[in-house]
């Protein structure tokens, strides 16, 4: 695509060019520059090199956000790095009952003291799920009937969705291992 300016750099007169009213007050406005030096003139552009927290922040929000395709339903996600993810892990019951919420606040409170962490226990564990997806979270821990039976746990991977069983008692190593803390 050929501009004006290299149409200017081979000869050519831009007195003798008609442009639009527009086009006419953009070159000859404030932002134009006639370089006496080069006889040339052109609009003076800049990179800003500016690196404050505000542009920091919304690089890493638009280098995170994703959409995909899952059973037919369109998930949004933030993909933080786990380092840069606001809070590191949430922690639910399977259901509000059977001893599930106090085991499930008593292993909130103890990761609490070495990630930031999140309980909920408000409506189905699905749509929790999702919910932290979007909020960034890299891990999900859930506690159900199983918990009570071994003292295992469900951790769910926010990128992958995949979900392993691990110990109660190794939540807090398997998370620093994971989140390379």
């Amino acid at each position: 695509m050929r501009t004006i300016n290299d149409w200017y750099e081979k000869g050519g007169d831009l007195s003798k060019i008609t442009l639009k009213p527009e086009a006419e007050d953009y070159l000859s406005g404030p932002l134009s520059y006639f370089d006496d030096e080069q006889k040339k003139r052109y609009i003076p552009y800049v990179i800003e090199p500016s690196a404050g927290i505000d542009r920091s922040t919304l690089a890493f929000l638009v280098d995170a956000y994703d959409e995909e395709e899952v059973r037919g339903e369109t998930r949004n996600l933030l993909r933080f790095h786990p380092a840069l993810a606001p809070i590191k892990a949430a922690v639910f019951p399977l259901v509000k009952k059977d001893g599930m919420p106090e085991i499930a606040q008593k292993i909130h409170n103890e990761l609490k003291k070495y990630f930031m962490c999140f309980y909920d226990e408000k409506g189905a564990v699905g749509r929790r799920y999702r919910r932290q997806d979007e909020a960034g979270t890299p891990y999900c821990i859930t506690v159900d009937g199983q918990t009570r039976e071994d003292n295992t746990v469900t951790i769910r991977e926010r990128d992958s969705m995949e979900q392993v069983r691990v110990s109660a008692d190794q939540i807090k190593v398997y998370l620093r291992e994971k989140l390379d803390i």
